[in-house]
């Protein structure tokens, strides 16, 4: 009796993902790391993502992976009124959330996280598929 025998055998493919799909992957990753970053400064810290770099060493002429640390630019800012604002991006572009607004106000930088977080969960919904299909140009 051969190995394989013993094994159930079926006919699988990989399931292409949509380009949609992937669009709201990387742009509710990008609000993850907005809203580690806005903690991190309600905390008074320093938020730096981290993402993997291949090197090719020196001496050994080998090539092996580490990780670094890249700089997350805040999407908010404090408004003439003394309010947080935050503009959702994809890319270098603002969304538009609704006719004529691309950003969001809050009170202050507590509520920011609560408004990112409903952003995200916007995202994730598809709600803003028009708008990020805009965005990607």
């Amino acid at each position: 009796m051969s190995a394989l025998s013993k094994l159930k055998l079926v006919a699988a493919h990989a399931e292409k993902k949509s380009p949609m799909v992937l669009r709201r992957a990387k742009l509710t990753g990008k609000i993850t790391d907005q809203i580690a970053a806005a903690k991190a400064a309600t905390e008074g810290g320093i938020y730096a993502s981290k993402r993997a770099k291949f090197v090719q060493d020196s001496e050994t002429g080998e090539r092996k992976q580490i990780e670094i640390a890249t700089r997350v630019k805040p999407w908010w800012w404090k408004s003439p009124t003394g309010k947080v604002v935050v503009a959702v991006r994809y890319g270098a572009a603002r969304i538009e959330l609704a006719k004529g607004k691309n950003a969001i106000e809050v009170g202050s930088m507590g509520d920011l996280v609560a408004a990112l977080e409903a952003g995200k969960g916007a995202v994730a919904a598809g709600e803003l598929d028009s708008q990020i299909e805009q965005g990607s140009g």
